[in-house]
Protein backbone atom coordinates (compact mmCIF):
# COMPACT_ATOMS: atom_id res chain seq x y z
CA UNK A 1 0.00 0.00 0.00
CA UNK A 2 2.86 2.36 0.86
CA UNK A 3 4.59 1.54 -2.44
CA UNK A 4 1.41 2.36 -4.32
CA UNK A 5 1.12 5.74 -2.61
CA UNK A 6 4.79 6.50 -3.28
CA UNK A 7 4.36 5.57 -6.94
CA UNK A 8 1.27 7.80 -7.23
CA UNK A 9 3.09 10.70 -5.56
CA UNK A 10 6.08 10.19 -7.86
CA UNK A 11 3.86 10.22 -10.95
CA UNK A 12 2.10 13.37 -9.72
CA UNK A 13 5.46 15.07 -9.11
CA UNK A 14 6.67 14.14 -12.60
CA UNK A 15 3.40 15.45 -14.06
CA UNK A 16 3.79 18.74 -12.20
CA UNK A 17 7.39 19.07 -13.33
CA UNK A 18 6.36 18.37 -16.93
CA UNK A 19 3.58 20.96 -16.72
CA UNK A 20 5.97 23.55 -15.30
CA UNK A 21 8.48 22.97 -18.13
CA UNK A 22 5.69 23.13 -20.72
CA UNK A 23 4.30 26.39 -19.29
CA UNK A 24 7.78 27.95 -19.21
CA UNK A 25 8.33 27.03 -22.87
CA UNK A 26 4.88 28.37 -23.85
CA UNK A 27 5.47 31.62 -21.96
CA UNK A 28 8.85 32.13 -23.68
CA UNK A 29 7.31 31.39 -27.08
CA UNK A 30 4.49 33.84 -26.37
CA UNK A 31 6.93 36.60 -25.39
CA UNK A 32 8.99 36.04 -28.55
CA UNK A 33 5.88 35.96 -30.73
CA UNK A 34 4.17 38.98 -29.15
CA UNK A 35 7.25 41.21 -28.85
CA UNK A 36 7.05 42.66 -32.41
CA UNK A 37 3.33 43.40 -32.00
CA UNK A 38 3.85 45.10 -28.66
CA UNK A 39 6.65 47.16 -30.23
CA UNK A 40 4.38 48.29 -33.09
CA UNK A 41 1.62 49.30 -30.68
CA UNK A 42 4.01 51.27 -28.46
CA UNK A 43 5.64 53.01 -31.43
CA UNK A 44 2.23 54.03 -32.76
CA UNK A 45 1.71 56.08 -29.59
CA UNK A 46 5.02 57.91 -29.90
CA UNK A 47 4.55 61.66 -30.32
CA UNK A 48 5.29 62.75 -33.87
CA UNK A 49 5.82 66.41 -32.96
CA UNK A 50 8.05 66.10 -29.90
CA UNK A 51 9.90 62.92 -30.90
CA UNK A 52 11.43 61.90 -34.20
CA UNK A 53 8.85 60.12 -36.36
CA UNK A 54 11.24 57.50 -37.69
CA UNK A 55 12.86 54.44 -36.14
CA UNK A 56 14.69 54.90 -32.84
CA UNK A 57 16.73 52.72 -30.49
CA UNK A 58 14.18 52.62 -27.65
CA UNK A 59 10.87 50.78 -27.34
CA UNK A 60 8.74 52.67 -24.81
CA UNK A 61 7.81 56.18 -26.01
CA UNK A 62 9.18 59.07 -23.98
CA UNK A 63 5.85 60.81 -24.48
CA UNK A 64 2.60 59.04 -25.37
CA UNK A 65 0.45 60.79 -27.94
CA UNK A 66 -2.37 60.20 -30.44
CA UNK A 67 -0.70 62.33 -33.12
CA UNK A 68 -0.22 59.41 -35.50
CA UNK A 69 -3.85 58.30 -35.27
CA UNK A 70 -5.05 61.87 -35.73
CA UNK A 71 -2.96 62.08 -38.88
CA UNK A 72 -4.60 58.95 -40.32
CA UNK A 73 -8.08 60.38 -39.81
CA UNK A 74 -7.17 63.86 -41.02
CA UNK A 75 -7.61 65.17 -44.53
CA UNK A 76 -3.89 64.86 -45.23
CA UNK A 77 -4.24 61.21 -46.27
CA UNK A 78 -6.83 58.91 -47.89
CA UNK A 79 -6.50 56.33 -45.13
CA UNK A 80 -10.25 56.25 -44.42
CA UNK A 81 -10.99 55.60 -48.12
CA UNK A 82 -8.38 52.82 -48.25
CA UNK A 83 -9.78 51.31 -45.09
CA UNK A 84 -13.31 51.43 -46.47
CA UNK A 85 -12.18 49.79 -49.73
CA UNK A 86 -10.62 46.97 -47.72
CA UNK A 87 -13.76 46.47 -45.63
CA UNK A 88 -16.01 46.45 -48.72
CA UNK A 89 -13.84 43.93 -50.56
CA UNK A 90 -13.42 41.67 -47.51
CA UNK A 91 -17.13 41.79 -46.59
CA UNK A 92 -18.51 40.93 -50.02
CA UNK A 93 -15.84 38.31 -50.69
CA UNK A 94 -16.62 36.71 -47.33
CA UNK A 95 -20.37 36.75 -48.03
CA UNK A 96 -20.35 35.48 -51.63
CA UNK A 97 -17.45 33.07 -51.21
CA UNK A 98 -19.08 31.42 -48.20
CA UNK A 99 -22.35 30.99 -50.11
CA UNK A 100 -20.60 29.47 -53.12
CA UNK A 101 -18.49 27.09 -51.02
CA UNK A 102 -21.53 25.96 -49.02
CA UNK A 103 -23.48 25.19 -52.19
CA UNK A 104 -20.60 23.34 -53.87
CA UNK A 105 -19.78 21.40 -50.70
CA UNK A 106 -23.41 20.39 -50.21
CA UNK A 107 -23.69 19.17 -53.79
CA UNK A 108 -20.47 17.14 -53.59
CA UNK A 109 -21.32 15.71 -50.16
CA UNK A 110 -24.98 14.83 -50.65
CA UNK A 111 -25.44 14.24 -54.39
CA UNK A 112 -24.08 11.53 -56.65
CA UNK A 113 -23.76 12.44 -60.32
CA UNK A 114 -21.67 11.52 -63.33
CA UNK A 115 -18.01 12.65 -63.24
CA UNK A 116 -18.33 13.73 -59.58
CA UNK A 117 -15.11 12.01 -58.51
CA UNK A 118 -13.33 13.19 -61.65
CA UNK A 119 -14.40 16.78 -60.95
CA UNK A 120 -13.11 16.64 -57.36
CA UNK A 121 -9.78 15.19 -58.49
CA UNK A 122 -9.48 17.82 -61.21
CA UNK A 123 -10.12 20.65 -58.73
CA UNK A 124 -7.64 19.10 -56.30
CA UNK A 125 -4.90 19.03 -58.96
CA UNK A 126 -5.81 22.48 -60.24
CA UNK A 127 -5.57 23.87 -56.72
CA UNK A 128 -1.94 22.77 -56.50
CA UNK A 129 -0.92 25.43 -59.02
CA UNK A 130 -0.34 28.90 -57.52
CA UNK A 131 -2.87 31.53 -58.51
CA UNK A 132 -0.09 33.92 -59.48
CA UNK A 133 0.35 31.97 -62.71
CA UNK A 134 -2.87 33.53 -64.00
CA UNK A 135 -2.20 37.12 -62.87
CA UNK A 136 -1.31 38.50 -66.29
CA UNK A 137 -4.23 36.74 -67.96
CA UNK A 138 -6.65 37.92 -65.28
CA UNK A 139 -5.38 41.48 -65.51
CA UNK A 140 -6.03 41.75 -69.25
CA UNK A 141 -9.39 40.01 -68.87
CA UNK A 142 -10.50 42.42 -66.14
CA UNK A 143 -9.16 45.35 -68.13
CA UNK A 144 -11.51 44.48 -71.00
CA UNK A 145 -14.46 44.96 -68.64
CA UNK A 146 -13.12 48.10 -66.94
CA UNK A 147 -12.43 46.29 -63.67
CA UNK A 148 -8.87 47.50 -63.14
CA UNK A 149 -7.51 50.73 -61.61
CA UNK A 150 -10.70 52.83 -61.11
CA UNK A 151 -12.80 49.63 -61.10
CA UNK A 152 -10.36 47.59 -59.07
CA UNK A 153 -12.66 47.12 -56.05
CA UNK A 154 -15.42 45.16 -57.90
CA UNK A 155 -12.69 43.46 -59.94
CA UNK A 156 -10.99 42.11 -56.84
CA UNK A 157 -14.33 40.92 -55.46
CA UNK A 158 -15.15 39.13 -58.72
CA UNK A 159 -11.78 37.36 -58.94
CA UNK A 160 -11.87 36.22 -55.31
CA UNK A 161 -15.41 34.82 -55.61
CA UNK A 162 -15.13 33.28 -59.10
CA UNK A 163 -12.82 30.41 -58.15
CA UNK A 164 -13.97 29.96 -54.55
CA UNK A 165 -15.85 26.72 -55.30
CA UNK A 166 -12.55 24.84 -55.43
CA UNK A 167 -12.06 25.49 -51.71
CA UNK A 168 -14.76 22.98 -50.76
CA UNK A 169 -12.49 20.48 -48.95
CA UNK A 170 -13.02 21.42 -45.30
CA UNK A 171 -16.69 22.30 -45.68
CA UNK A 172 -17.48 19.06 -47.52
CA UNK A 173 -15.70 17.12 -44.78
CA UNK A 174 -17.97 18.76 -42.22
CA UNK A 175 -21.12 18.03 -44.23
CA UNK A 176 -20.04 14.38 -44.50
CA UNK A 177 -20.23 14.11 -40.69
CA UNK A 178 -23.95 15.05 -40.70
CA UNK A 179 -26.02 11.85 -41.00
CA UNK A 180 -27.60 11.39 -44.43
CA UNK A 181 -30.60 9.83 -42.69
CA UNK A 182 -31.79 13.38 -41.95
CA UNK A 183 -31.88 14.14 -45.68
CA UNK A 184 -33.70 10.90 -46.46
CA UNK A 185 -36.33 11.53 -43.80
CA UNK A 186 -36.89 15.06 -45.07
CA UNK A 187 -37.19 13.83 -48.70
CA UNK A 188 -39.84 11.31 -47.61
CA UNK A 189 -41.76 14.21 -46.03
CA UNK A 190 -41.63 16.05 -49.37
CA UNK A 191 -38.81 18.53 -48.73
CA UNK A 192 -36.77 19.76 -51.69
CA UNK A 193 -32.98 19.82 -51.87
CA UNK A 194 -32.98 23.57 -51.20
CA UNK A 195 -35.25 23.17 -48.16
CA UNK A 196 -33.03 20.41 -46.77
CA UNK A 197 -29.93 22.53 -47.18
CA UNK A 198 -31.21 25.84 -45.83
CA UNK A 199 -33.60 24.55 -43.16
CA UNK A 200 -31.67 21.51 -41.90
CA UNK A 201 -28.02 21.41 -42.95
CA UNK A 202 -27.19 25.11 -42.58
CA UNK A 203 -28.54 25.42 -38.98
CA UNK A 204 -26.42 22.37 -38.05
CA UNK A 205 -23.32 23.81 -39.72
CA UNK A 206 -22.78 27.05 -37.80
CA UNK A 207 -19.11 26.29 -36.94
CA UNK A 208 -18.07 25.54 -40.52
CA UNK A 209 -19.98 28.55 -41.87
CA UNK A 210 -18.14 30.84 -39.43
CA UNK A 211 -14.85 29.16 -40.31
CA UNK A 212 -15.41 29.72 -44.04
CA UNK A 213 -16.53 33.31 -43.50
CA UNK A 214 -13.46 34.14 -41.41
CA UNK A 215 -10.98 32.56 -43.82
CA UNK A 216 -12.69 34.26 -46.77
CA UNK A 217 -12.55 37.59 -44.93
CA UNK A 218 -8.84 37.21 -44.19
CA UNK A 219 -7.85 36.68 -47.83
CA UNK A 220 -8.62 40.14 -49.26
CA UNK A 221 -7.88 41.80 -45.91
CA UNK A 222 -4.24 40.75 -46.20
CA UNK A 223 -3.97 40.82 -50.01
CA UNK A 224 -1.14 42.92 -51.37
CA UNK A 225 0.36 41.40 -54.53
CA UNK A 226 -2.76 40.95 -56.68
CA UNK A 227 -4.46 44.07 -55.29
CA UNK A 228 -1.43 46.21 -56.16
CA UNK A 229 -1.38 44.68 -59.64
CA UNK A 230 -5.05 45.37 -60.38
CA UNK A 231 -5.29 48.85 -58.79
CA UNK A 232 -1.88 50.01 -60.05
CA UNK A 233 -1.62 53.78 -60.36
CA UNK A 234 -5.09 54.63 -59.02
CA UNK A 235 -4.83 55.88 -55.46
CA UNK A 236 -8.56 55.79 -54.68
CA UNK A 237 -8.85 52.06 -55.49
CA UNK A 238 -6.09 50.89 -53.15
CA UNK A 239 -6.76 48.69 -50.17
CA UNK A 240 -4.93 49.40 -46.92
CA UNK A 241 -2.03 47.02 -47.57
CA UNK A 242 -1.25 48.47 -51.01
CA UNK A 243 -1.82 52.06 -49.95
CA UNK A 244 0.41 51.95 -46.91
CA UNK A 245 3.18 50.17 -48.79
CA UNK A 246 3.13 52.81 -51.52
CA UNK A 247 2.67 55.51 -48.92
CA UNK A 248 5.91 54.72 -47.14
CA UNK A 249 7.71 54.18 -50.45
CA UNK A 250 6.70 57.52 -51.87
CA UNK A 251 7.29 59.47 -48.65
CA UNK A 252 10.05 59.62 -46.10
CA UNK A 253 9.91 56.13 -44.56
CA UNK A 254 12.01 57.16 -41.59
CA UNK A 255 9.77 60.12 -40.86
CA UNK A 256 6.53 58.18 -41.36
CA UNK A 257 7.42 55.06 -39.41
CA UNK A 258 5.21 55.84 -36.40
CA UNK A 259 2.26 56.65 -38.66
CA UNK A 260 2.81 53.37 -40.46
CA UNK A 261 2.70 51.59 -37.08
CA UNK A 262 -0.56 53.34 -36.21
CA UNK A 263 -2.08 52.18 -39.49
CA UNK A 264 -0.90 48.63 -38.79
CA UNK A 265 -2.64 48.66 -35.40
CA UNK A 266 -5.92 49.80 -36.95
CA UNK A 267 -5.67 47.09 -39.61
CA UNK A 268 -5.24 44.39 -36.95
CA UNK A 269 -8.19 45.51 -34.78
CA UNK A 270 -11.17 44.10 -36.82
CA UNK A 271 -9.55 40.72 -37.47
CA UNK A 272 -8.46 40.38 -33.84
CA UNK A 273 -11.96 41.16 -32.56
CA UNK A 274 -13.54 38.71 -35.00
CA UNK A 275 -11.25 35.88 -33.98
CA UNK A 276 -11.69 36.59 -30.28
CA UNK A 277 -15.49 36.63 -30.62
CA UNK A 278 -15.76 33.59 -32.91
CA UNK A 279 -12.77 31.51 -31.80
CA UNK A 280 -14.93 28.72 -30.39
CA UNK A 281 -16.82 28.20 -33.65
CA UNK A 282 -13.64 28.59 -35.70
CA UNK A 283 -11.94 25.71 -33.86
CA UNK A 284 -15.08 23.54 -34.10
CA UNK A 285 -15.25 24.21 -37.85
CA UNK A 286 -11.61 23.24 -38.41
CA UNK A 287 -11.78 20.05 -36.34
CA UNK A 288 -15.20 19.05 -37.68
CA UNK A 289 -14.24 19.63 -41.29
CA UNK A 290 -11.05 17.62 -40.89
CA UNK A 291 -13.07 14.43 -40.29
CA UNK A 292 -13.66 12.41 -43.43
CA UNK A 293 -17.06 10.87 -43.85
Amino acid sequence: MANKKEKTASMAAKRRAGNIVAYIILILMSIIWLFPFVGIVLQSFRSFDTEYGGMVNYLVPKQFSLDNYKFLFSGETNFLLWYMNTIIIAFFVSLFQTCVILCVSYALSRMRFKCRDLLMRFWLILGMFPGFLSMICLYFLLKQFGLTQAGAVPGLILVSVASSGMGYYVCKGYFDTIPKALDEAARIDGATRAQIMFQMIVPLSKPIIIYQALTAFMGPWCDYIFASYIAFGHDKSYNVAVAMARWVNTNDYQGYFTRFCAGGVLIAVPVTLLFMALQKYYVEGVTGGAVKG
